[in-house]
């Protein structure tokens, strides 16, 4: 897997200035966040009311406002041979220097994460221009990954397999959730995770709760548990689930395992080329709603992956996107037993011509911890 150099940015950057143009845009302007770090390798120390502002411009060159006693920093990615930095000081209007980068008429697409101080203090420079959120106005700007990017991911799914390996490991029985999302931290770290974001450990009841936070509850015999882990490896993310149980589980358990299990290949087999993000949200919820469970899947199926591990596509009912090939994104269909327990099962997947592949590879089969 090669390093990110120069030109990586050079063409992240020229390639969202077509997509902006391709979309009717003058422009998009990325405000610190992810899509400045994809776009100029570039987040300021700290994030505060100092505006820090990237403009790419659908013609010219791309350009990026800094405070001047950050200019250091900036001048120093692997980025900045392809965009021109731009100081201002304080004491300064900065909207003044910012207003400058822009058409007066323009319309743009704007980040997200973008402070809303500095979105109102454009608009009032600028009272002509329009400005667009860029996930609505382009929601698919980073979700088509290149064949290198897909390798990250996979060595990032690759490193939580193997963490989900060795947690299988440890002692569950006796110690808390707490205890066992250390161990999953330590974990990913171990297995090359510059960055933990999740590691959800939910037993028992709480695995009826898809975003637990680890508590002080004592893991017992007979419980159902759900570990749902990810981060960043090498600036890519990785995000899976996998439900366990602690000695042998009932019937019951073992049959909403299964549900789970075969709505997750479901809506694996349904991913291709063309088809509705809907369309594999609909595969998993149809074998789920079959087996008699369909009130207690209450999330979409899937999320987009990349540099963050929430980001577009949806798998979810309503989106029409077709799946393009290089989409890289989550199958995590879920039953959720309210006081009772939980069951998830969660691969990331890349799209292809010839379907989909698995960038997670773990066993999906109940594996029983002591």
């Amino acid at each position: 897997m090669q390093q990110i150099t120069a030109k990586h940015f050079a063409e992240r950057l020229e390639r969202g200035a077509r997509q902006a143009a391709r979309a009717g845009f003058d422009g998009l302007i990325v405000a610190p966040g992810p899509d400045l770090a994809y776009f100029a390798d570039y987040l300021p120390v700290a994030t505060t009311e100092r505006i820090t502002l990237l403009v790419i411009p659908a013609e010219g060159e791309p350009s990026m406002l800094v405070p001047a006693l950050e200019h250091g920093g900036a001048a120093q990615t692997r980025a900045a041979g392809a965009l021109r930095l731009i100081d201002w000081a304080d004491g300064e209007d900065e909207y003044v220097p910012a207003a400058g980068l822009l058409r007066s008429d323009g319309r743009y697409a704007i980040s997200d994460a973008t402070w809303a101080m500095h979105l109102l203090g454009l608009q009032q420079k600028l009272p002509g221009a329009r400005f667009e959120a860029i996930s609505h106005a382009l929601p698919l700007l980073r979700a088509v990954k290149t064949a290198d990017e897909v390798d990250r991911l996979a060595a990032a799914g690759a490193a939580a397999d193997a963490t989900f390996e060795d947690i299988l490991q440890v002692p569950f029985a006796g110690r808390t959730e707490v205890q066992v999302a250390a161990d999953l931290d330590r974990l990913l770290r171990e297995h090359g995770h510059s960055q933990v974001d999740f590691t959800i450990v939910a037993s028992g009841p709480n695995g009826a709760d898809p975003h637990h936070e680890p508590g002080e509850r004592l893991i017992a015999e007979g419980d159902m548990v759900v570990l749902d882990f990810g981060g960043l490896q090498d600036g890519y993310g990785s995000d899976t689930t996998r439900s366990v149980h602690v000695g042998e589980p009932t019937d019951e358990e073992h049959e909403v395992f299964e549900v789970v299990r075969h709505a997750q290949q479901a809506a694996f087999e349904a991913v291709a080329v063309g088809v509705p993000c809907q369309e594999v949200d609909r595969a998993a919820r149809a074998v789920i709603r079959d087996a008699g469970y369909g009130e207690f899947f209450i999330h979409r199926v899937g999320h987009g992956i990349g540099v963050t591990t929430h980001e577009p596509p949806y798998m979810v009912e309503g989106e029409e996107q077709p799946i393009e090939a290089g989409m890289c994104f989550s199958i995590e269909p879920g039953i959720y037993l309210p006081g009772r327990f939980g069951v998830r099962i969660e691969d990331i997947v890349v799209a292809a011509e010839d379907g989909a592949h698995r960038l997670n590879n773990s066993s999906r089969e109940l594996h029983i911890v002591g």
